[in-house]
């Protein structure tokens, strides 16, 4: 599957359809978000079953906003729809392999249950 752009319409439902989300902010202007951008597009050859979404912070600066996206590129994931990974900065494709390898190998149940834990302490 090829990238697909993210927008504020198409946001919630391309969370809550999907197993894996991979989010790239960037922006037109940004040297690294260009270097980013072809490492970021092979891996979603590469893995089909995992939805990869380019969101661009100038034209989708509220979708920016709500990730408090501060910095780019930044690169966001979601798995069976919790926020697991936020990170600034282009990566190599060697460490975006490595956590897209880690995100597949995540027990959610375990992750679910430290979510639940952590609203539990904030109540």
């Amino acid at each position: 599957m090829a990238t697909i752009e993210l927008t504020a319409d198409n946001l919630e439902s391309t969370i809550q359809d999907n197993d894996i989300v991979f989010i790239d902010f960037w922006a037109d202007w940004c040297g690294p978000c260009k270097m980013f951008a072809p490492i970021f597009e092979k891996a979603s050859e590469d893995h089909p079953d995992i939805v990869f979404a380019k969101c661009d912070t100038e034209a989708e600066q509220m979708v920016a906003a709500q990730f408090g996206i501060r910095s780019i590129p930044t690169l966001a994931i979601f798995r069976e729809q919790i926020y697991i990974f936020h990170q600034a900065g282009a990566l190599p494709e060697s460490a975006l392999n490595e956590i897209i390898g880690k995100v597949r190998e995540l027990d959610m149940d375990d992750v679910r249950a430290k979510v639940e834990e952590q609203k539990a302490e904030q109540a």
